[in-house]
């Protein structure tokens, strides 16, 4: 139902009904409202006030639009207003970790300090244990049934060599030469894949008159026993050093010769040495001709596929 745009009249309030639509005509005989009506259109627009009596449709703004229908010294109720919204705290909310690391200490003490674990130890402290490393190669646990040791003959990084004598098999009675290395030194798998890998390369290495010659591989719980051929007759860096460095050209080509001879053989069997030097090639005896062997591959490896030495070999072949 539509509100009626007329003056505010004082209605008394003896029978409570009230009728806001009635007004006194003017003396041209035209009604009030009609009489508004008119006069409005030449007055600028402007919402209209509405009664605060007891009306049938009691409006709830009383006192216009813009004030207030509250009491005086009554404070607005927030909903009236729009609400206060926090998009980012100031302060981080506390943390709980405080909390319990407080109980925890009211209950069990203060944190005691463990020991750093040593290297390769397990540890402690009441943690998880590192698995341990598997030190079993697989090989032959008799040799000091097999083989006599003698005296040292070489120290290397990783291990030492000594010569030994055989008591059975094919070779009873010769010298050869034993690869001591200590399980106490692989620390890690890596390590002891690397002895594993040494081994079976000695073994499919064999057959070349400028290699030295795999016979066995043993172990016990300290060690592991690489068997093979002994040559007595010295490092070539001795013998260069011998000679002030000084070598005939038929000399230097004679020594050339085997040493592409044995890094030809080997590349073609797939395998690289990767550690060519001097020192890793000895004379079978002390002979000035004497036929020179390749040693120590303890760090070589197989060709892996696509290598930059495929083509090499591919070459050599052809």
């Amino acid at each position: 139902m539509g509100q009626c745009y007329a003056r505010n009249i004082p209605v008394a309030e003896d029978d409570g009904e009230l009728d806001q639509c009635q007004s006194p005509l003017p003396a041209s005989g035209v009604p009030a409202a009609t009489a508004n009506v008119r006069s409005v259109k030449n007055t600028p627009a402007r919402t209209p006030a509405r009664s605060s009596g007891n009306s049938t449709w009691p409006s709830p703004f009383p006192q216009g639009a813009t004030a207030s229908p509250l009491p005086a010294g009554v404070a607005p109720s927030p909903a009236r207003s729009t609400p206060l919204r926090f998009f980012r705290r100031p302060f981080p909310p506390p943390s709980p970790a405080k909390h319990i690391k407080a109980s925890l200490a009211k209950r069990l003490g203060p944190p005691k300090e463990r020991p750093i674990p040593e290297e390769g130890g397990g540890g402690g402290g009441g943690g998880e244990a590192e698995r341990p490393l598997d030190k079993s190669f697989g090989y032959g646990r008799n040799f000091g049934a097999k083989y006599e040791l003698g005296k040292e003959v070489g120290r290397g990084h990783f291990g030492h060599t000594c010569s030994a004598r055989a008591r059975k098999g094919e070779i009873k009675g010769q010298l050869v030469a034993v690869k001591i290395i200590s399980k106490a030194k692989m620390t890690t798998s890596i390590s002891i894949e690397d002895v594993r890998r040494e081994v079976k390369i000695l073994k499919a290495l064999s057959g070349h008159k400028h290699l030295v010659k795999f016979y066995d591989a043993c172990e016990d719980v300290n060690n592991v026993y690489v068997v093979m051929e002994l040559c007595e007759g010295g490092e070539l860096l001795d013998r260069i050093l011998s000679r002030g460095g000084r070598y005939t050209e038929e000399d230097a080509k004679a020594i050339i010769i085997q040493i592409l001879s044995v890094v030809s053989f080997c590349h073609l069997q797939g395998v690289v040495h990767r550690d060519l030097k001097p020192e890793n090639f000895l004379f079978t005896t002390r002979n000035e001709d004497a036929p020179m062997k390749l040693i120590d591959f303890g760090l070589s490896d197989f060709i892996r596929p696509g290598g930059c030495l495929d083509a090499v070999v591919s070459s050599i072949r052809d």
